[in-house]
């Protein structure tokens, strides 16, 4: 009966173990674009099927541009425009968990389990 007690323990050991493990190594990340209070129906509304392939097509033509004979704030000026893009298309939140919390996580489902 003891040694029943003993398993039954080692196991709650093994799972808040695990719990502990996730929690603190796997933190999720939300990432979501600030709106702006002058204009919050502007952060909330959904790009269309149209606007997402104009702004892929002018992230892919300033990508094939040739940059070589542009001036520096003409190259700063094209970053700031593709990071533009990058926010405007980011809408949705999204979780971050890291390769290194992944490896743990399935090293410790595969021992416990």
């Amino acid at each position: 009966m003891a040694i029943k007690k003993l398993i039954i323990k080692m196991k709650t050991t093994k799972f808040l173990a695990l719990i502990m493990c996730i929690t603190f190594s796997a933190s999720p990340t939300f990432a979501a674009k600030t709106t702006n209070a002058s204009n919050p129906s502007a952060a909330e509304s959904a790009l269309t099927k149209d606007e997402v392939t104009t702004l892929n097509a002018r992230v892919i033509e300033i990508r094939d541009m040739d940059k070589s004979d542009l001036t520096s704030s003409e190259k700063s000026d094209l970053k700031n425009e593709l990071k533009d893009i990058k926010e405007t298309m980011k809408n949705d939140p999204y979780i971050y968990i890291g390769s290194g919390s992944l490896i743990i996580i399935l090293i410790l489902l595969i021992i416990l389990l």
